[in-house]
């Protein structure tokens, strides 16, 4: 960690819960409207040189300890996230900082920095390692459990994973009997305890698959037994099946996508949308164990949807916020990319991806991130809570964002 972060943690307390927090699940839209911003984009004055394969390491380690920096001293003071997610965003059980931690944890396995390590294990014992139980089956509320579980492996502490062992139980003691068609007058809830529909009482939208599955598989993995992998296993293929278009390669957000067309008549593809679930395969592919039955399975949809969005990147390296329809938003998406440019160059790093093109390509994507980061370690271009193509301006911010870029940054500082 930079000597930065070690004076900053001198004096961040722990990160305070907001008090009167409207909690809502990851696919409610912001209410605040930006513009496309396409009149001399400033992203495109900021186009990197190609780097060597020792500059990209480097570049990998210098720009995740800044961005940590930069994002571990904003907590208790986002003022740049619009007000309408602001208080939900200083929750660390809640969705949006959880999945800056899935990066973070993921950095900290190849930094091993004691002093940042040492400020996740605090978070987690300032929450008594606990989930957030109002709405005790939605996948955005179980990950922060990937990081409680990831404190054990690190430490052997049992009592990280039990909170969440316990709730885990409940659920297989119950299972939802629900279908994952996103049916929009089964909507429930106001402000604090929304669902977008009943089926989000299992994973019926895509952004669940990064949530929640690997927590049971991690679950599995320190508790020794196979019931709760064998649930998200099951629960992971219904989902995937029913959102994964095999025309195309790609993930429809939920079932309200099937048919939509973009303003210019193409097929709605959210990126950050598919981001989350390709990210997420690499993600669980890496805690499984080696012989696992569905391990070649999830191999073979990594490798379908790998096809696809090496298709898609933009001539800067970004890829669209609306996939098929890259003059949907014209402006860098940096969340998406994030996480897709992390699920290329894993590939890459464990020999499924061997052809140059796709170096090539992870390269670029690596160079685009980095030209979106600011100075002072701030990620920038990052479409706000949604669950659709939306507009993005340079200011827009957010932790999931900072996230994405630390999981690319994990596999880029390895790269070869």
């Amino acid at each position: 960690m930079g000597t930065m972060m070690l004076k900053k943690l001198t004096k961040i307390a722990v990160i305070p819960l907001a008090v009167g927090a409207v909690l809502t699940g990851c696919g409610q839209s912001s209410d605040t409207t930006t513009s496309n911003e396409v009149a001399k984009p400033a992203y495109q004055e900021q186009q990197s040189q190609s780097m060597t394969v020792s500059e990209i390491r480097d570049s990998a380690f210098n720009i995740a300890n800044k961005i940590a920096d930069w994002q571990v001293a904003q907590f208790g003071n986002l003022h740049y996230i619009p007000e309408s997610h602001r208080a939900k965003s200083e929750k660390p059980n809640f969705w949006i900082q959880a999945s800056f931690y899935i990066g973070l944890t993921k950095w900290l396995e190849v930094e091993k920095d004691p002093e940042l390590f040492n400020y996740v294990e605090n978070m987690a014992k300032d929450l008594d390692y606990g989930l957030l139980l109002e709405r005790p089956y939605h996948a955005d509320d179980h990950a922060i459990g990937q990081t409680y579980i990831w404190l054990t492996e690190q430490t052997g502490n049992e009592d990280a994973y039990k909170p969440t062992q316990e709730h885990f139980d409940w659920i297989l003691a119950n299972k939802p009997n629900v279908g994952l068609e996103m049916l929009d007058r089964t909507a429930s809830g106001s402000g604090n305890f929304h669902h977008e529909g009943n089926c989000q009482l299992r994973w019926c939208w895509a952004d669940a698959l990064y949530m929640a599955p690997r927590t049971w598989l991690k679950l599995s993995n320190v508790t020794g037994d196979p019931k709760y992998f064998e649930y998200a296993d099951s629960e992971f293929w219904a989902t995937a099946d029913y959102l994964f278009s095999d025309e195309y390669g790609l993930f429809f957000r939920d079932s309200r996508y099937f048919e939509m067309k973009s303003d210019n008549g193409e097929p709605v593809f959210w990126g950050r949308g598919n981001g989350w679930v390709f990210a997420s395969i690499p993600l669980i592919l890496d805690d499984l164990p080696e012989g696992h039955p569905s391990r070649e399975r999830y191999i073979e949809l990594y490798k379908k949807n790998a096809a696809a969005l090496l298709k898609l990147q933009t001539p800067e390296g970004y890829w669209p916020a609306s996939l098929m329809d890259p003059n949907k938003v014209k402006t860098p998406e940096v969340s998406g990319s994030g996480f897709i440019t992390y699920g290329l160059a894993w590939g890459v790093n464990n020999g499924i991806l061997t052809d140059n093109n796709s170096k090539e390509i992870v390269e670029k994507g690596w160079k685009a991130l980095k030209d979106a980061i600011g100075e002072d370690g701030r990620v920038n271009w990052v479409q706000h809570v949604g669950k659709s193509p939306d507009p993005v301006k340079k200011t827009d911010s957010q932790l999931y964002g900072t996230g994405a870029v630390l999981l690319a940054a994990s596999e880029m500082a390895k790269w070869q």
